[in-house]
């Protein structure tokens, strides 16, 4: 929840030129609903892609607040996040509302970049890897294999969003790989090599070469670090290195 639409504007043409050419990484933006009209302007003509950070899964309704996907879609968002870390955490997301988020978004063509991830109390008590492959597993219940062409998935550790902790690029990797290995189960290994997985807890421009050099750390959800330009320029050297 940062910026308002003229910041988010004056935001983008500032980064635009900074990030020009680096074409070897998919740079995608996902701000508040209010911002993404101004978003999809400034970013015309760039490298630049908008995203959006939630999206309903009912088409119309008694859902005050709410925003369905048919309404984002005209905006002209490409992407949306959802079961980010914070949406789980204050505002009662379950997997299973996730799954019908996931199905909306693509059912109205969106690319998806689908959260999940474990508590501290999770990691500590070493059961990140059935935690983790449970969540993939109810997440994307019942989408089709044709449609993870569509889908990103973000492992982003819920112990290390907003706290200053940041997994180290063996747990990253390893958290990621227990991710690809869930799809490979249920897709088979062709649609799991293609999946984009991301990291997203704390990602930042002193860590992101590290973590981005391991196997099955595909790209990065970034939080804070996205809000300052030179930050976040760094961090698309990094996925372009």
């Amino acid at each position: 929840m940062n910026m308002t639409p003229s910041e988010t504007g004056k935001f983008i043409r500032e980064l635009a030129p900074m990030v020009a050419g680096k074409d070897q990484c998919d740079i995608v933006l996902c701000v508040p609903f209010v911002d993404i009209a101004s978003a999809v302007e400034a970013a015309a003509g760039t490298n630049i892609h908008i995203g959006a950070q939630n999206v309903h899964f009912k088409e119309s309704g008694a859902y005050t607040g709410e925003t369905s996907a048919a309404m984002l879609k005209e905006t002209g968002a490409e992407y949306v996040i959802v079961g980010h870390s914070e949406r789980r955490q204050y505002f009662g997301e379950t997997d299973e509302t996730v799954n019908l988020r996931t199905k909306a978004a693509l059912a109205a063509g969106f690319r998806v970049i689908l959260c999940l991830g474990e508590l501290l109390d999770a990691r500590q008590a070493g059961i990140t890897e059935e935690i983790v492959s449970m969540q993939t597993k109810l997440d994307l219940a019942g989408i089709p294999a044709e449609d993870l062409a569509r889908v990103i998935i973000a492992y982003e550790p819920v112990w290390a969003i907003g706290t200053g902790l940041t997994a180290t690029p063996e747990q990253a990797d390893e958290a990621c790989g227990i991710i690809r290995g869930v799809v490979a189960d249920l897709y088979g290994k062709d649609v799991a090599d293609a999946l984009v997985i991301q990291y997203g807890g704390s990602m930042n421009e002193k860590n992101a070469a590290d973590l981005l050099a391991r196997e099955n750390v595909d790209g990065g959800l970034i939080g804070g670090a996205s809000l300052k330009t030179d930050k976040f320029t760094a961090i698309v050297a990094a996925a372009n290195a």
